[in-house]
This record gives structure tokens, C-alpha cells and sequence, in this order.
């Protein structure tokens, strides 16, 4: 377990090329703050922001503090407003997080963090299998009505998060909907993406939710195997499915942030970034070694 006291300097690239020398430090005293062994995994993969590829303003803060206050809203589940004194004002670190959401960036940290951990546990950086599953979570006061709804089945009013990972659980894809929006309907677009973006997969197991034409149609227009786990007849209560289980495990690791218990996103596209920042979270704590062996543990499919 890496401390977390100050480092003497700083090498973000807001330090280097913008003005966020000309402010003052911070002393890291949280457990959501990136350790010193998280900072020299994180540092290299870090997208090269807009303003030092085609000129604007360059930024006023360090990336490195920006990174501790979007990761302290993930953990902690406060509001924007709520964060702590000793970090940028609320407003700045918010068009932070919306800035690397809409351009992108989250996105491209989030891949390559995955490739390093893919590579760590010997597995190709390129997946060939992949699994698909869902989760509704009930909705703030504040989430707008058009983009919710109610999911009959788990009883459950808000959003459904539908997810695709690889075969250690690191997330593939996610799309956030109403909770009344069928697995089948919402796996559509989200194997289109996939298909897209990874032509190394070929097989996806999914659950009985998306039986039926699913298969025919990702068959025929993906060239993709959707392969149906379902659960045996006469069984009752808990049990471990194969291959579902791996894409279950994510649901649970995302469920220890606690921003990620309840949908508190106006956006369904912030829902969504808010999973990639809680998956950074746990990527960078496992190749700096900051979580004991078994907590968080990427262990291969059985």
C-alpha cells in the first residue's frame, strides 16, 4: 500500500505547459486519492488535452488534483457543490469531467487502462469473447422523466445500465436507458458499437433476455455468436452461472462507488461516464498494487 503524502513536483502536463504552477499545493489526505504508485501508471496514458493539440487557454489546475476530485465524487457520492475546500472550485472541476466526456478523453483513458491491465494479466490487448448483461438502479428526484422509467420485472423506477465486458470483467461498453427499456431492445446498439470497435470479438454470452430474434439478427448482420446462459429449471435461490458471473462481478465492483448506487446523473451520458471513472478507479489500483490480493481481484473466466 503506496501513502499518500505530497510528491515535491509535479509533471502533469497542466504544470508543464499551463499555469497550473502558479497555484497552490494540496496535501492528499483522502482514500480516494491517487497514490504516488497510481500517479506514475496513470501519468503516461493521460489524452493530451485539446488546448496544447490545436491552441486555447491553458488549463489553471493540475490534472493530478482534478483526477483526486472527480475520483472523491465517485467514491464518496456527494454533490459537485459538496466537495471539500482544499479542491478547485466545484464548477471547474465539473467542466472538467464534462469536457473529458464529451471530447472523448474519458473514454481513451479508460481504453488504455484497460489494454495495461489486459497485458499484466497475459491476455491479448484485443478480446475474442465478451458478455452482456444489465442493471436497474432506482432514480434521484432529480433524473428528468423522459429518460426513465420503470423495469416490472425487478420492480425497480430509473435507469437499467447495460454493460459488455471481456472475459476479466474490464468494461467493454456501457449505455445507460430507462428502466423499461428491454435488454434485447438496448443490446442492439450496444453490439453494433462493439462490433465496431473490437473485430477480434466473435462469441458474446448473453442471458435469456436477449433469446430470440437477437441471435438471428447479430448472427446474420454482426457475423456474431450470441450464445444464451440460461438458468436451470428447478433451481432456486443464488447461483453461480457460467460465464455470467464474470459480467455480475462488474456490477458489484461498481457498485462500491457510491455515486453509482443511485442514478443521480440529469444526463444518462454522465451515468455513463460516471462508470468508466469507477472503473479507472479500480484499473489503476490494480497495477499500482493498492488493493490487497482478492479485493477488487481480476482472476481469469472459469
Amino acid at each position: 500500500m503506496e501513502s499518500n503524502s505530497p510528491s515535491p513536483s509535479c509533471d502533469c502536463l497542466a504544470h508543464r505547459f499551463g499555469n497550473a504552477a502558479d497555484g497552490p499545493g494540496r496535501v492528499r489526505c483522502y482514500g480516494s486519492d491517487l497514490t504516488d504508485a497510481e500517479w506514475q501508471v496513470v501519468r503516461p496514458l493521460l489524452p493530451v488535452p485539446a488546448w496544447l493539440q490545436g491552441g486555447g487557454r491553458p488549463e489553471s489546475y493540475c490534472h493530478r488534483v482534478m483526477l483526486d476530485a472527480v475520483r472523491y465524487v465517485v467514491d464518496n457520492g456527494v454533490k459537485w457543490g459538496s466537495l471539500p475546500a482544499d479542491f478547485p472550485p466545484y464548477r471547474r472541476v465539473h467542466a472538467f469531467a464534462r469536457r473529458w466526456q464529451a471530447a472523448g478523453l474519458l473514454g481513451e483513458f479508460h481504453d488504455r487502462l484497460r489494454d495495461r491491465v489486459r497485458e499484466k494479466e497475459g491476455r491479448a490487448v484485443d478480446p475474442r469473447a465478451a458478455i452482456v448483461d444489465s442493471q436497474s438502479v432506482r432514480a434521484a428526484a432529480n433524473i428528468p422523466r423522459p429518460t426513465s422509467g420503470w423495469d416490472g420485472g425487478k420492480k425497480v423506477g430509473g435507469r437499467k445500465r447495460h454493460l459488455v465486458v471481456d472475459c476479466l470483467g474490464l468494461v467493454l461498453a456501457v449505455a445507460v436507458t430507462a428502466a423499461s427499456v428491454q435488454d434485447r431492445d438496448a443490446a442492439v446498439g450496444l453490439l453494433e458499437g462493439l462490433h465496431a470497435g473490437y473485430f477480434s470479438i466473435r462469441l458474446v454470452w448473453a442471458d435469456g433476455g436477449c433469446a430470440g430474434r437477437l441471435v438471428d439478427w447479430a448472427a446474420e448482420n454482426l457475423h456474431l455468436t450470441l450464445e444464451i446462459v440460461r438458468r436451470c429449471d428447478g433451481t432456486s435461490g443464488f447461483v453461480v452461472l457460467p460465464r455470467r458471473w464474470v459480467v455480475e462481478r462488474t456490477l458489484g465492483w461498481l457498485m462500491r462507488s457510491r455515486r453509482l448506487v443511485r442514478d443521480y446523473e440529469t444526463l444518462p451520458v454522465m451515468h455513463e461516464a460516471m462508470v468508466l471513472w469507477s472503473m479507472t478507479m479500480l484499473m489503476s489500483g490494480r497495477l499500482a498494487g493498492r488493493y490487497p490480493r482478492g479485493l477488487s481481484r481480476l482472476a481469469p473466466a472459469r
